[in-house]
């Protein structure tokens, strides 16, 4: 009940967190994006227990065996080599029945295998083996899409949230003390921000040999700057109230003043921008992706995959596939932005 505190896992909830929670749940179509974006999520970084060419379990002469977490040579059943079984392998595959069974995946793809018994060259189209079809090198769409959702979101968090810390930081020092201090930084931002940001990003990368670190990295040099404005903006208003005179004026330090009393009321502003900050960086990685200038070669990319329905248009399948997982995906986050900026609107009263 709005007025009054309440509980939430044994955790006091203020009324004002409260309405906020409420606000939030009101709006049908955010908070339902946030489920089906968790539980994609959720499936995605599980991806080796959902798609992979290696059984979850195999059990062989009574014994349990565990492919999935741990390598096993052809010799532990019966084969001749001393290499990692290939469980895909026909000849294997026999061994293990005649002695036990393999639990597989749902998908019996990783986003690396390659599958040598199409029905057609590739890309081959849809079928029962590969549902969505298989990309220019025989590998499986479904896989690929699955490994591809989970490093576009880890990447897009983990820059998301390195953003805002280095941008917080940033952006209360500067609203905080404003005069010369906010000064410089606004004018070291300016010039900053005026760096053609994509072009940096391709020349640096033709250069390199780029990895997921290397992106992160060069991205979350201009990343940051997006937050700096809202809390800046947020401290120079909220720096003279008189609550914050008030503590000043007992004694509180400037240490204190920033974290404990004005940095509150800017995080508002904080979590309303960060689902879009990370709509951009999914969008900005795909972009890198699909220019060649993203994830290595062979990485499991959607931008890669959208490359290729490009170079490929008699596969239409590949297009498809990796637009409508990048629509669905950025769709959900921007819905969840819109709710989550409705729920900390003071404003917004929901019937």
């Amino acid at each position: 009940m709005i007025g009054q505190n309440s509980k939430f896992f044994g955790f006091q909830i203020s009324s004002v967190t409260q309405r906020r929670i409420d606000n939030f749940k009101r709006n049908r179509r955010g908070y339902w994006s946030m489920w089906i974006f968790l539980v994609l999520f959720v499936v995605s970084l599980f991806a080796e227990l959902v798609a992979n060419d290696k059984p979850l379990l195999v059990s062989f002469e009574g014994n349990l065996y565990f492919p999935t977490f741990i390598s096993y040579p052809e010799t532990e059943f019966d084969g001749d080599f001393e290499t990692e079984a290939d469980y895909r392998d026909e000849f294997v595959a026999e061994l293990i029945e005649a002695k036990g069974w393999m639990f597989w995946p749902l998908v019996h793809f990783s986003y690396d295998t390659i599958n040598y018994e199409l029905p057609s060259p590739a890309p081959a189209p849809p079928n029962p083996v590969n549902w969505l079809g298989t990309d220019d090198q025989g590998r499986d769409v479904v896989a690929r899409l699955i490994y591809g959702f989970r490093i576009s979101v880890l990447f897009g968090l983990i820059l998301t949230i390195l953003s805002a810390l280095i941008g917080v930081t940033l952006g209360a020092i500067q609203g905080f003390y404003g005069g010369l201090t906010d000064l410089i930084g606004q004018r070291f931002i300016e010039i900053w921000s005026g760096m053609p940001i994509l072009y940096l990003l391709i020349i640096v990368a033709s250069v390199i040999t780029p990895n997921f670190w290397w992106l992160l990295g060069l991205m979350l040099l201009f990343s940051w700057m997006g937050f700096v404005g809202v809390v800046r903006a947020e401290f120079l208003r909220a720096r003279n109230l008189d609550f914050v005179r008030a503590a000043r004026a007992l004694g509180a330090s400037d240490r204190v003043l920033i974290w404990r009393h004005v940095l509150p009321n800017a995080m508002v502003a904080t979590i309303t921008f960060m689902p879009f900050t990370l709509s951009a960086s999914i969008t900005t990685l795909t972009s890198l992706d699909f220019l060649g200038f993203g994830l290595p070669p062979g990485s499991p990319s959607l931008g890669e995959l959208l490359n290729q329905g490009k170079s490929n248009l008699h596969a239409p399948w590949l297009g498809i596939s990796g637009f409508f997982v990048i629509a669905i995906m950025l769709s959900l986050l921007v819905f969840m932005g819109e709710s989550i900026r409705d729920a900390f609107d003071p404003r917004k009263v929901y019937n």
